[in-house]
C-alpha cells in the first residue's frame, strides 16, 4: 500500500464511523501520515478530529482503529498515547508496485521552491548531490541490464531484508517531504529526503542485488529487486523533477 492507499483506508474508516454513529460527521480532508518503518505509518487524525467531536482524542482512535481492522492489506491498527494512530500494513514491500501504478504522480505535489540545488561536482560521494544522481543513474541501468537478462517485473512483497525494509520506508516519506517542503517554501527538507533515498538504495544495491552475480541464475528475488529499483528510480527522479533539476542516466 502506499501512503494515498493508507490514507484513503482511514479516511474510509472515519466514514463508517459516522455511518454507525459512533462518531459524528466531519470526515477529514486530510489524513497526515508519518512512516515509522517498512509499512507502518503513524497519524494524529484522532487528535485533530477530537475537538470537532467534543469526545476524547482516545475515544475517536479507538472508533477509527477498530474499523481498520481487517480491512484489506491493514495488518494491525493500533492506539497508544493520548490518541495516536499507528497502522501497519500487510507485505510492506508491496509499497514498491503501487509507486510503479502511481509513477510519475507518486509524492508529486506543486509549490516547492526551486533553487538552491547541489553542485555538480566533486562527483564523489562527499557531494550528497552526486550520491543522489549516481543512485538515479544506478536504478535505470537496473532496468536496462533486467531487460537484457529477460528479468520480468516481480513481487515486491518478497522482500525480506533489513536494508530493503530502510529503503521501503524512506521510499514512503516523499509524499509526507514533498509536502513539506512546498507548505514551508524551502526545497531543503525534500533535498535529504532524497539524499537519504539515495544512501538507503546504495546499501540495498550493494548487499541485496537485483541482478544474478557470476553463474547464479535469475529467479524470483531477482525480479522482486527490479521492481524495488524502479520505485527508486521513480522517486528519485519525481524528487529532482520537484526540486528543478533533470534526472540523467548516465553521469
Amino acid at each position: 500500500m502506499t501512503p494515498t492507499e493508507v490514507s484513503g483506508a482511514v479516511a474510509a474508516a472515519v466514514r463508517d464511523a459516522v455511518r454507525d454513529g459512533d462518531l459524528a460527521a466531519g470526515v477529514p480532508d486530510e489524513v497526515p501520515l508519518t512512516a515509522f518503518g517498512p509499512g507502518s505509518y503513524g497519524t494524529p487524525v484522532a487528535l485533530r478530529l477530537a475537538a470537532a467531536q467534543r469526545r476524547p482524542a482516545l475515544q475517536v482512535a479507538n472508533a477509527i482503529a477498530g474499523r481498520l481492522a481487517g480491512r484489506p492489506r491493514i495488518a494491525e491498527a493500533r492506539v497508544s498515547g493520548p490518541g495516536f494512530l499507528t497502522v501497519v500494513v500487510e507485505r510492506p514491500g508491496t509499497l514498491a508496485a503501487g509507486i510503479l501504478a502511481e509513477g510519475r504522480s507518486y509524492g508529486r505535489v506543486d509549490g516547492v521552491t526551486l533553487g538552491g540545488g547541489w553542485p555538480d561536482r566533486p562527483r564523489t560521494f562527499d557531494n550528497p548531490g552526486f550520491s543522489v544522481r549516481y543512485a538515479y543513474a544506478r536504478a535505470a541501468a537496473v532496468q536496462r541490464r533486467a531487460e537484457a537478462l529477460g528479468i520480468p517485473l516481480g513481487d515486491p512483497g518478497l522482500l525480506q531484508q533489513a536494508d530493503e525494509g530502510v529503503l521501503l520506508a524512506a521510499l514512503a516519506e516523499l509524499p509526507s517531504r514533498a509536502a513539506q517542503a512546498a507548505r514551508e517554501r524551502d526545497p531543503v527538507p525534500l533535498r535529504r529526503h532524497l539524499e537519504r533515498v539515495a544512501d538507503a538504495f546504495h546499501q540495498v544495491y550493494e548487499h541485496c542485488p537485483a541482478l544474478p552475480v557470476g553463474d547464479e541464475k535469475p529467479g524470483a528475488m531477482h525480479a522482486a529487486r527490479r521492481t524495488l529499483a524502479e520505485a527508486v528510480r521513480i522517486v528519485l527522479a519525481n524528487g529532482l523533477n520537484m526540486i528543478g533539476e533533470s534526472p540523467r542516466e548516465r553521469i
